[in-house]
């Protein structure tokens, strides 16, 4: 307790002089801090947004979705306990203007009784008669309608009545593959869209009594009609797939944080050796006037410890800032407007993250500083101490770096993804690490070469207390990320906007009714520029039961998890399709009438622990069919041909209502007039431009790509500080070496270009590291997490490495020219 004691009075008495010196510190603690804080920050208030407004957001407080309408003694039941419901459809048509022009929209109808909760706006505010029709600003603009303008989806003429401003419930029924049309029930019926097996969602909502229990109210229901295949949801979990997108995404973007925090940690640890460094005759002189090792680490820790509370605490400030910036960037694509507070929770978790991160990285120097004797610390200027530090003290730094890594770990979704990214970590600090040894080992052997430029910059390297470990290290670390994120978004772009195209249909054409089969064919192939046109009979299917075990219960893994929620398309075949590719089990004889047979998908089949032999239920219009499973195919879902992960046996499934599905393949130049001609053929019909849709989901992969290159800048920026304060640490001996070259005869241009060779090779090691380190990042994530093919890019790989480049060019000169633009004469005299 003495020594406690004696540590806080001279800690305090230090820290009067102010904490300039380790600026740099408290400004790489915060920017880690305040990413990670702003990232929990923004995810606690998206969750609180749909909380509060879940009832809102799911157009009730219970919610039935399916692709069979509830039967109507559903809606009597819940108005016999008080309840009032509402009935929602949504399916895909075309819209037609008076043009000609045509575009896929999303179609919703509603009855009187929507909204339940929340307002719906239209502009002008009108009702919708069953003649009317309001549409989403883009589909005006897209073809070119005005108010009154008559329009025809399906059958039906309607009036372009409004514009729809705003949709209370548009998170639980986004418009997905085109802009909003809404409706009436009646405008709907009118349209003839509604036929069997079309693809139609049907939801039934109730609004409950003031005070009534919705999870009890769900129970009761699904118990008074358990052979139901709803989809049955309340509004604690208005939108399960947002949270589960959200949580990935908050998950991602954290540890990004976690990877800025960790460069800070290297300028936590440069900034504190500078720091301590400048205070070596102090230390030295309370050595010498009796105080212990134990009393010098607790003084110095103790600072270290406030500083980091201070940096901690502005990046928490800092955090809350960024996360209101963040929030108004993107508020045109969060489903709900966070509300926005100091959640306690996320930044909690985020100043835990600064405090271990700074215990880890300053005990080293802290440790060190203690153990060395007073006399070597007076040599320390000339001749760096090598001591390390005690043994107790190496422990408290392991268990910091422990519980850190714990800490990543315990607090993620993804538990394995983290456990890899902590690994990761340590191999990138070791790749780094390892590099500037070999490029200061290098620089030593070359220390023979006659050109003064390069034998002064090459000694820089490998000089007393040269910084070439640390920059290495910080700029590695920081340009990874990045490189990491480029390769990857590359990849996707180069998939979307090259192979995929060249190789996808050029429309999908859904909602074909078996007697219009044979007419489409007919006319499909009949039109100019066509060359190939493909059907096959669609029906919608929910995974019931895998080996008689409730799809609820199912131990999926992640990636395959998606398939036993919701709807699964389904279709049968005699033959196995062009392209099959069997990886276990037989196909079943083209005349097989016996009981349903199915050919699954190889990788659901690995995810669900299914093999050959294992029964699969699926509900089928409210009807659960066992089937058990006669083979496994690879899938080659990227060719965005018509593949299904679950193929059917025929004969039971042919005399269920359904419809038929179609690519089409041809000349893109002929797309508009194929499009018109088929779909005023046909006026049920859908038909999706498959290049509208890789287009689409380019614009969100650019909008995504943005931002996780923001969040991976945020990495660089710390690696630039880090740089900063390596500069600045040895900005006194740089001083020194220009004075001294100064004096016998060194020409300023001779001293730059030391410098410049210097910090080209630092940066040219780091951003080759970089670039490989990243590149391999980037090929596993793509190859293993997104299943697809990977190349390298290498315009990508040659922009990273020269941008470091210039990064430490550029801040070295500026080092330099700080150090030559002080005068020979003071120094020389002072010493």
């Amino acid at each position: 307790m003495a020594q406690l004691s004696l540590g806080l009075r001279l800690a305090r008495r230090d820290l009067r002089g102010g904490v300039r010196a380790l600026g740099i510190v408290l400004a790489c603690l915060a920017l880690g801090v305040a990413a990670i804080a702003a990232v929990g920050t923004l995810r606690a208030g998206i969750a609180a947004g749909l909380a509060a407004d879940g009832a809102r957001l799911l157009g009730g407080d219970v919610e039935l979705r399916g692709a069979a309408a509830p039967a109507p003694e559903v809606a009597g039941w819940g108005a016999a306990r008080g309840a009032q419901a509402s009935t929602v459809l949504t399916l895909r048509s075309m819209l037609v203007a008076p043009s000609g022009e045509r575009l896929l929209v999303e179609v919703k109808a509603v009855d009187a009784a929507y909204p339940l909760y929340g307002t719906l706006l239209l502009e002008p505010a009108a009702s919708l008669g069953p003649g009317d029709v309001a549409l989403d600003p883009l589909v005006a603009e897209r073809l070119g309608l005005a108010l009154g303008d008559e329009v025809r989806l399906g059958e039906a003429r309607l009036r372009y009545a409004a514009v729809v401003a705003e949709e209370p419930d548009k998170v639980a029924t986004p418009a997905i593959f085109g802009p909003r049309a809404l409706l009436t029930r009646a405008a709907l019926d009118r349209a003839g869209l509604l036929q069997p097996g079309s693809l139609v969602q049907h939801a039934l909502r109730f609004r409950l009594p003031p005070g009534a229990d919705a999870s009890r109210f769900a129970t009761e229901l699904r118990g008074a009609f358990p052979e139901a295949s709803w989809r049955l949801r309340t509004a604690a979990a208005a939108e399960p797939g947002v949270n589960r997108f959200l949580d990935r995404a908050a998950a991602f973007l954290t540890l990004a944080g976690l990877t800025a925090l960790l460069v800070g940690g290297i300028g936590v640890a440069t900034g504190v050796r500078a720091w301590l460094e400048a205070r070596a005759r102090s230390i030295a002189t309370l050595r010498c006037l009796g105080a212990s090792s134990g009393t010098i680490f607790l003084t110095y820790l103790l600072q270290v410890l406030a500083l980091a509370a201070l940096g901690t605490v502005l990046g928490l400030l800092g955090g809350f800032g960024l996360t209101w910036v963040a929030a108004q960037a993107l508020s045109g694509t969060l489903p709900v407007p966070p509300r926005l507070a100091p959640y306690p929770a996320p930044l909690a978790l985020a100043g835990l993250y600064g405090t271990l991160t700074a215990l880890a990285f300053a005990l080293w120097p802290l440790g060190r500083a203690a153990r060395i004797s007073g006399a070597a610390l007076f040599r320390d200027a000339v001749q760096p101490a090598t001591g390390r530090p005690g043994a107790w003290v190496l422990g408290l730094n392991l268990l910091a770096g422990a519980a850190l890594i714990a800490l990543i770990i315990g607090t993620a979704g993804e538990r394995l993804f983290a456990a890899w990214f902590c690994a990761a970590a340590l191999a990138a600090l070791l790749l780094f690490r390892g590099g500037a040894a070999g490029l200061m080992r290098l620089a030593r052997r070359l220390s023979h070469l006659r050109a003064p430029a390069l034998r002064l910059g090459l000694a820089n390297l490998h000089r007393p207390a040269a910084p070439t470990p640390t920059l290495v290290v910080a700029l590695g670390i920081g340009l990874t990320t990045l490189t990491a994120i480029a390769q990857i978004e590359g990849n996707l772009r180069r998939q979307l906007a090259g192979e995929m195209p060249a190789r996808a249909p050029n429309f999908y054409f859904i909602d074909i009714q078996p007697d219009q089969a044979p007419r489409f064919d007919a006319l499909a192939r009949s039109l100019p520029g066509v060359t190939e046109v493909r059907r096959v009979p669609s029906l919608r299917a929910r995974i019931a039961a895998v080996k008689g075990v409730p799809a609820e219960l199912v131990r999926s893994t992640p990636e395959t998890a998606w398939a036993l929620r919701g709807d699964r398309g389904l279709t049968y075949a005699a033959t196995p399709p062009e392209g099959t590719k069997l990886t276990a089990g037989a196909w079943w004889p083209a005349d097989y009438r016996g009981p349903p047979l199915l050919s699954l998908e190889a990788g659901i089949a690995a995810g669900w622990g299914v093999k050959v032999g294992d029964t699969v239920t699926v509900n089928v219009l409210g009807r659960d069919i066992e089937m058990r499973v006669a083979n496994l195919r690879a899938v080659e879902w990227r060719g965005l041909g018509m593949n299904f992960a679950l193929i059917a046996s025929p004969g039971l499934l042919e005399a269920a209502p359904h419809t038929h599905i179609a690519t089409l393949r041809g000349d893109p130049a002929q797309d508009a007039l194929v499009l018109r001609r088929l779909t005023d053929a046909f006026p049920n019909i859908s038909g999706i431009r498959v290049r509208d849709a890789l287009e689409a989901v380019a614009g969100l992969l650019g909008r995504i790509g943005v931002a996780l290159s923001a969040t991976g800048g945020i990495t660089l920026l710390a690696g630039a500080l880090v740089l900063l304060g390596a500069i600045a640490a040895g900005q006194r001996q740089r001083i020194r070496d220009a004075v001294v070259l100064k004096t016998i005869g060194a020409t300023r241009r001779q001293i730059r270009a030391a410098w410049a060779v210097e910090y080209a090779l630092i940066g040219l090691l780091a951003g080759v590291l970089a670039g490989l380190a990243g590149s391999l990042a980037a090929w596993g994530v793509v190859r293993f997490v997104m299943r697809a093919e990977w190349v390298l890019l290498p315009g990508t790989l040659a922009a990273s490495i020269l941008g470091c480049l210039a990064l430490t060019l550029l801040a070295g000169q500026f080092g330099g020219w700080l150090a030559l633009a002080a005068r020979p004469a003071p120094l020389l005299r002072n010493e």
